[in-house]
């Protein structure tokens, strides 16, 4: 199996298809290389497409120190996986904890982004959120550890930001819940502790991201209530980032809408391939509202 090995040892499992460009797709807490099917069938047409297995999913490995797991050693693997393919920058697109580790990658390995896509983020960001987020995640520990991946993924499933892709597309859904019932306990608990519970609020990097550079694509689905206010924060934030809104959408938006996720991303990776994806106009943030600038 094609494998990249961390600078911790740690061997990530990864498939690639296609040509051109390298676009890299970073998978959420309740999905896995394989959430990424349709994108990878899309965009395979057009570039040089890596999906891969965080660690803590099979066949990546899965490793038992507690300390393997955590935001920067998410956001690193990414940035091993550019460096160990030597894909040289590339387009980077994140869901939920992907898309956590893509807005690290902006700030910690900003040259490896050629433009950064994070969907679906900002679950705990919210001021005031934290301690309720860390309470739920504990209790969701305590019931991986207790009643195993397999169990706890059908009613991890079923959460509040889920119910949608469920009504819209029950086989998608259905095929979503059975691959994240599969995942490994053990990996699923370390991830969900050292990374989901232990991440920095998005809120508290205001100045690293206000000295973005990279071209980034926000994009949140308008029922999926916990994302909402971080995606503002953050277009209001990164002066070269572009909010897009999703409607009648929740969490898992590149499976529960493919097509209109697909063509927003393809949209937004050919405009700043072409360079003609610029900063935000700082007149436009003069705090008026009709009155222009003298």
């Amino acid at each position: 199996m094609p494998t990249i090995r961390t600078d911790d040892g740690v061997d990530l499992y990864y498939e690639e298809a296609g040509a051109g460009i390298p676009m890299v797709f970073v998978h959420e807490f309740a999905g896995d290389m394989r959430s990424w099917e349709p994108q990878m069938r899309f965009f395979a047409r057009r570039y040089r497409c890596i999906t891969f297995s965080a660690r803590g999913y099979p066949p990546s490995a899965v490793p038992s120190d507690p300390k393997a797991y955590s935001q920067d050693r998410a956001t690193d693997d990414i940035a091993a996986v550019i460096k160990g393919l030597d894909l040289g920058p590339a387009h980077v697109v994140g869901l939920s904890m992907g898309a956590f580790a893509t807005l690290h990658l902006g700030l910690r390995h900003p040259g490896l982004a050629r433009s950064l896509t994070a969907a679906g983020v900002g679950y705990g960001a919210e001021p005031g959120k934290r301690d309720q987020f860390r309470a739920e995640t504990d209790g969701a520990i305590a019931r991986i550890r207790g009643e195993t991946m397999a169990e706890f993924g059908k009613s991890y499933s079923r959460g509040p930001t889920r119910l949608v892709f469920e009504e819209t597309d029950p086989r998608g859904y259905a095929e979503f819940r059975d691959q994240l019932c599969e995942h490994s306990t053990e990996g699923s608990a370390l991830t969900m502790n050292g990374v989901q519970r232990e991440r920095p609020s998005l809120f508290d990097l205001a100045e690293g991201f206000r000295a973005y550079t990279t071209p980034t694509l926000i994009v949140a689905g308008d029922e999926d209530d916990p994302t909402l206010e971080p995606a503002l924060y953050l277009k209001r934030t990164i002066p070269t980032s572009a909010l897009l809104v999703l409607p009648k959408c929740g969490h898992t938006m590149n499976l529960e809408y493919p097509d209109a996720f697909n063509r927003a991303v393809l949209d937004f990776v050919t405009q700043v391939d072409a360079g003609a994806w610029r900063r935000r106009i700082p007149e436009s943030l003069s705090g008026s509202i009709i009155a222009a600038k003298s």
